[in-house]
């Protein structure tokens, strides 16, 4: 069983009740995301009362024939893996929009390649929709997230976990993995994932997750081993410009 203090404390961050919110957990192929964003939704029912939605970014695949229209690549698993659009169209949007508009939670079947025929749900007053998948913070979406959790595992042990699940050789250098390590790579060059999550969880060992990071308050950002944010003083007050850099030589 999963360490609960950490989901504890993770609930303790959720925003609290009076609209629909949207949490992501986010992270590269292999770090644990589909199990832990599992336990923390069951965690949020359990303390908060609330009622979840869960759903993934696996429910919104491509169709094979195009995913491996041209070869599979990092390239394809970057551009072609995942259709970001009904993603947004379909499900964030109408949780962002509010209570009453129509969601779906799955547009397809990944194992069988087709698209799912499960009914439109509509978004309730003060459900919380728990979010796993891979590139969650990727242009279109990473403005949607409430609170977005990255989880971080070694890359041996992240190749390891993706052969014990997908079949493939544990082989960093193997296509079938390689492909999705250097996707991941691409993905935290642009964008910066982890310093821009919220919490960062060493998700090493599956039972025991630890909180590795979190932001002080929204008004800060990690940028490598620094807080950063802009600061904005009114031309006639310098004297507080001379007290943060005071601050700042401590």
């Amino acid at each position: 069983a999963m360490n609960s203090e950490v989901l504890r404390e993770l609930v303790a961050l959720v925003p609290g009740e009076g609209r629909p919110l949207l949490i992501a957990v986010d992270g590269a192929d292999g770090a644990g995301k589909t199990l832990f964003a599992d336990a923390l939704a069951e965690r949020i029912a359990e303390d908060t009362g609330r009622p979840v939605v869960r759903s993934g970014v696996d429910a919104f695949h491509n169709p094979r024939a195009y995913r491996h229209a041209q070869g599979r690549t990092a390239e394809t698993v970057w551009e072609r893996s995942f259709d970001t659009r009904s993603l947004r169209r379909e499900l964030l949007q109408p949780w962002l929009e509010g209570p009453g508009a129509g969601y779906r939670r799955t547009v397809w079947d990944l194992e069988a390649d087709r698209p799912t025929d499960e009914p439109p749900g509509e978004v309730p007053k003060t459900d919380i929709l728990v979010f796993d998948g891979v590139f969650a913070q990727r242009p279109g979406l990473a403005d949607a997230w409430d609170l977005v959790i990255w989880l971080e595992a070694p890359e041996a042990e992240r190749v390891r976990r993706m052969a014990e699940r997908d079949g493939v050789p544990e082989d960093a250098d193997h296509p079938d993995q390689r492909r999705y390590l250097e996707a991941q790579r691409r993905y935290a060059a642009a964008y910066d994932p982890v310093g821009s999550a919220d919490v960062v969880i060493d998700n090493a060992d599956w039972a025991n997750p630890v909180i590795q990071r979190q932001q002080p308050e929204e008004s800060w950002r990690a940028e490598g081993d620094w807080l950063v944010r802009e600061v904005r003083i009114r031309a006639d007050r310098p004297e507080l410009a001379r007290l943060i850099d005071d601050l700042e030589d401590r």
